[in-house]
C-alpha cells in the first residue's frame, strides 16, 4: 500500500497582516514572515500515517515551494511520515492552482503506483480549495472532497463527507484522492525524539527537469489567474460600555437591541 501525502508551506496566521504582495505580479512576498505547515493539512497528514499504521505500507509527503520549505517536510516526517519530496525549482514560482495542481501530478506518476492521495480541503493563505480536486482530475482518478470519515473494505473506499444538508458517503475504488476536514482526526504532537529522527532523514528535491514538465504548464508562466490585489480583512471592533444599576443597564440595553435589530 502507498498512501502519498500533499502538503503545502504557508504564512504563519499570526503575522498574515504583515503580508505584502509584489504588484507586478499579484503574488505574496513570503521574506521575513514565518511560515508553519498549513494547518489543514496536518489532519491529511494524520490520516494517511493512520490508514498505514492499519493496513501497512508507505506514507510519501509532497510539497512544492522554496528551500525553506523544506521545514514542513520535516514536521511530516516527524508525524510518522516515511520519506517526503520537495519539488522546488525557479521556474514554480508563482504558480496558481492549475499550475500547481500539474506540477504535482507529474511528481505523483514520477512516484509511481499509489492507493490513496490525502490533502487538506484548503491552505489558509489562498483559501480556494482547489488543488485537490484539480490533481485528481489531473490523474484521472476519483476524488471526494470534504471527508470526515474514512472506511476501507476489500479494495473498496467509503468515505463520509460533509455537505450543507448534513452528510453524503459514497464508495468507489482505489487509486482515488480525498480532501480532508478537521474534524476527522486528532493529529498528533511529535515528541522530540521524533522530530530528531526526522531532521536526520534525507529529503531529495526534484526541480522541473527531474520531472521532465512542460515548462510553459509549471509557476508564472502557466498561471492563467490573474490576482489583481490581495488584503487582509479589517479586524479592529467597536465596543459600548453600560454602566449604572441593573435595572438602568438592562433598559440601555434593550433600547440597543432594539436598534440593531430594526
Amino acid at each position: 500500500m502507498r498512501w502519498i501525502v500533499c502538503v503545502k508551506q504557508v504564512p504563519n496566521i499570526e503575522e498574515m497582516k504583515n503580508v505584502k504582495t509584489d504588484p507586478s505580479t499579484g503574488t505574496l512576498i513570503r521574506e521575513g514572515i514565518s511560515s508553519i505547515l498549513n494547518p489543514f493539512d496536518e489532519f491529511a497528514v494524520e490520516e494517511a500515517v493512520r490508514w498505514k499504521e492499519r493496513l501497512g505500507g508507505e506514507v510519501v509527503a509532497i510539497t512544492m515551494g522554496p528551500p525553506q520549505a523544506n521545514d514542513v517536510l520535516i514536521k511530516c516526517l516527524s508525524m510518522g511520515v516515511d520519506r517526503a519530496i520537495l519539488l522546488s525549482d525557479r521556474s514554480f514560482a508563482g504558480a496558481d492552482t492549475i499550475a500547481t495542481s500539474y506540477t504535482l501530478a507529474e511528481a505523483v506518476k514520477k512516484i509511481g503506483k499509489f492507493n490513496v492521495i490525502f490533502c487538506g480541503q484548503q491552505a489558509i493563505d489562498g483559501d480556494t480549495g482547489q488543488v485537490g480536486a484539480m490533481l485528481a482530475e489531473s490523474l484521472r482518478i476519483p476524488h471526494i472532497s470534504y471527508v470526515n470519515q474514512v472506511k476501507i473494505e476489500n479494495k473498496t473506499l467509503i468515505a463520509r463527507r460533509e455537505v450543507e444538508e448534513g452528510y453524503e458517503t459514497l464508495q468507489t475504488k482505489m487509486p482515488l484522492l480525498l480532501t480532508v476536514v478537521k474534524n476527522i482526526n486528532e493529529p498528533r504532537i511529535p515528541s522530540f525524539s521524533d522530530l530528531s529522527e526526522a531532521m536526520q532523514k534525507e529529503i531529495p528535491v526534484w526541480t522541473a527537469e527531474d520531472l521532465g514538465v512542460d515548462t510553459i504548464r509549471v509557476g508564472l508562466q502557466g498561471s492563467p489567474t490573474m490576482v489583481t490585489r490581495i488584503w487582509c480583512p479589517a479586524t479592529e471592533r467597536k465596543g459600548q460600555e453600560i454602566t449604572g444599576e441593573p435595572e438602568e443597564v438592562a433598559r440601555q440595553l434593550a433600547e440597543i437591541l432594539v436598534k440593531v435589530c430594526n
